[in-house]
């Protein structure tokens, strides 16, 4: 049976630490991307893999990580040619293959790098690849799949094409759209209003769907 797996990234702004105790409790594995330690130490949990090159990490946390025993360690040189999110999606495919993946700590700090976050997620085509933050929750689609939407009346929400060719639909919004083609990064979804049960699809292509969670 394909589990769910929370991967904990190196962002300077971190998650609190109620929201990844809530995510934690959600998944069945818990991976530590470099810094993602301290976050998860300071929310008082641990992980069962750490992945990074220990260039972030605190010193407490690389002690940990030195003389670990109670989790996996896959510590890479820091000359290396992939992010330390990219080495934990393989790690995270390589012991639990078709699992679903929730990131978290992923999308602060860097633009450069929170583009890579999502370049890496959409890349993820084993299962449903979501981020999770304090302020919103995003789902990767990709073709055929579709996101219902339930209980968040007044909320915001906004879909972005990141890939050529991508066409959706959603119901249950403000503005409500049938086939339509996105545009590559364009506005055309941005910004739009929960006002029942919503259900989001992506026919082609791939988007990137985001959830606020403050009502409008």
């Amino acid at each position: 049976m394909a589990c769910k797996v929370l991967v904990v990234c190196g962002s300077p702004v971190v998650a609190s630490a109620d929201l990844l105790r809530k995510l934690a409790g959600e998944c069945d594995h818990v991976v530590a991307v470099d810094r993602g330690l301290d976050a998860l130490l300071g929310a008082c949990l641990g992980c069962d893999v750490y992945v990074g090159d220990a260039d972030t990490v605190s010193d407490a946390g690389r002690a940990m990580v030195d003389a670990a025993t109670d989790f996996e360690v896959e510590r890479h040189d820091p000359y290396k040619d992939y992010t330390d999110l990219a080495l934990a999606l393989d790690a995270v495919r390589r012991r639990w293959p078709g699992a679903e993946v929730v990131a978290t700590c992923a999308t602060g700090g860097r633009p450069d790098m929170a583009l890579s976050v999502l370049g890496l997620l959409a890349g993820y085509e084993d299962a449903p690849a979501w981020i999770a933050e304090d302020k919103v929750v995003a789902r990767i689609l990709r073709a055929g799949e579709s996101w219902t939407i339930e209980g968040a009346e007044g909320k915001t929400f906004s879909i972005i094409a990141i890939a050529p060719g991508t066409v959706v639909s959603e119901h249950g919004l403000e503005w409500e759209l049938d086939h339509a083609s996105l545009g590559l990064l364009a506005d055309t979804g941005i910004s739009n209003v929960v006002r029942g049960t919503a259900k989001i699809q992506v026919h082609t292509g791939t988007a990137i769907a985001y959830l606020y969670q403050l009502a409008q």
